[in-house]
This record gives structure tokens, C-alpha cells and sequence, in this order.
């Protein structure tokens, strides 16, 4: 599956609104990273829906299949298992991370029953998800590893300068008794040729983690 999220870091976001039997369902999907976030654009929406009586959510922090990905969601007053646990089925069904769905709903005289609160819910989050895919908001999040290769200072100006011109990303680079560039590549192999062709084979690679990037989605 993949890591899906919206484009622009934390804070983007986007709104959909849908309507069930009068019943309004505002989704406001913002990206997050950590769940002291998640509350705050909760608080926001009830600030801001302050007349609207449930503001039901969930949200997703993490990597899909990771051991320490945080799910959690609320039903907000609807009964048991009708709003957050789907809300939290679609976020997870599109395959999105570091998200969450905030739905408000302005209650239009008319009872869904548990099964239509369900698919109400689900379907305003996918409206939302929808709304996102069809405006090209949608990235991927992947995992990169880092490199890090020491340099003199008389050759670290032009090799760094070689190694942008082929694409190689230079993360950040210390200056000291030698030079220090961080390098993001998505192989490591075809990085230490690249590298081994600009220093003569003077200087390696040498692992220094991993680190999560936005890139495109892939195609369907």
C-alpha cells in the first residue's frame, strides 16, 4: 500500500462538503505529523462549526505496515463505531498518513440510522480524498537513505556543483577541517559510482540513515 498525504507539509489541507437527507457533512483533511497537531485543527473546526454538534475524526501518523504508526479516532457524540471508525477506514483505505479527517455535521431533522451515519461519514472523507487526487494534492511519502561523504576543501566546491548537475541532492553540507555533504540518493550504488568517478576513487560514501520525501504518486 502506499503512504499518501497531502501536498505542502504539515498544514495543508483541504475541505469538501456533501449533503444526506439534509444533513450536512463538512471534511476539512489536513496533513500532520504529530497528534498534538491532530488536536489543534480539531479545536479548530469546533471554533469554527461552534453551532454544528459533532466534530468526528480520526487520523493517521506514520507509516503504513510500520510497528509505530498512531491511529485513533472519535465518534464525538454519534453512536458507537458510526463516524470515527469509518472515517478512519477511508483515510486508511486510500492509504493515507500523517492525515487527519475532521468531519462536522450539521444535523438536517432527518435519522440516518447507524448504517447511513457509517457511509455518510465514509463518504465525506472520500469526498474529500477525491477532491485532493483530482487537484494533483496528492503525494507519496517514501523513505530515502543518506549519505554522508567528507571532502577536502580545495575539490568539495566543484564536486558538490558535479553532483547537483547529476541530480544528486546535497541536503547540507559542514564546513570544519574538512567538508561534510549530506546526500539523499535512492541508490546507494549507482551514488558511490558517481562518486567514485568525481574523486578518482579518492573518497567513499558512507551510510548515515534514512529520512521521509515527497515524491509523485504512482500511477494508477
Amino acid at each position: 500500500m502506499q503512504n499518501l498525504t497531502l501536498r505542502g507539509g504539515v498544514g495543508a489541507r483541504v475541505d469538501a462538503a456533501i449533503e444526506i437527507k439534509r444533513s450536512r457533512f463538512l471534511t476539512r483533511l489536513v496533513r500532520v505529523e504529530r497528534e498534538e497537531e491532530a488536536r489543534l485543527v480539531v479545536d479548530e473546526a469546533r471554533r469554527e462549526h461552534w453551532k454544528a454538534r459533532h466534530h468526528c475524526t480520526a487520523f493517521v501518523l506514520g507509516a503504513n505496515g510500520s510497528a509505530d504508526q498512531i491511529r485513533r479516532s472519535n465518534d464525538d457524540g454519534e453512536p458507537s463505531g458510526t463516524a470515527g471508525a469509518p472515517i478512519l477506514a477511508a483515510l486508511q483505505g486510500a492509504g493515507f498518513i500523517d492525515s487527519i479527517a475532521v468531519v462536522t455535521r450539521y444535523f438536517g431533522g432527518v435519522l440516518l440510522g447507524a448504517g447511513g451515519l457509517a457511509r455518510a461519514y465514509s463518504e465525506a472523507v472520500v469526498a474529500a480524498i477525491e477532491l485532493a487526487q483530482n487537484n494533483s494534492l496528492v503525494v507519496r511519502r517514501t523513505e530515502q537513505a543518506l549519505f554522508a561523504l567528507t571532502l577536502d576543501h580545495a575539490t568539495a566546491g566543484q564536486v558538490e556543483a558535479e553532483l547537483r548537475s547529476r541530480r544528486v541532492e546535497v541536503v547540507k553540507a559542514g564546513y570544519g577541517e574538512e567538508v561534510e555533504l549530506m546526500l539523499s540518493h535512492p541508490d546507494g550504488d549507482a551514488l558511490s559510482a558517481i562518486v567514485a568517478d568525481l574523486t578518482a576513487g579518492r573518497a567513499v560514501i558512507k551510510p548515515r540513515g534514512t529520512r521521509w520525501i515527497d515524491v509523485e504518486p504512482a500511477a494508477h
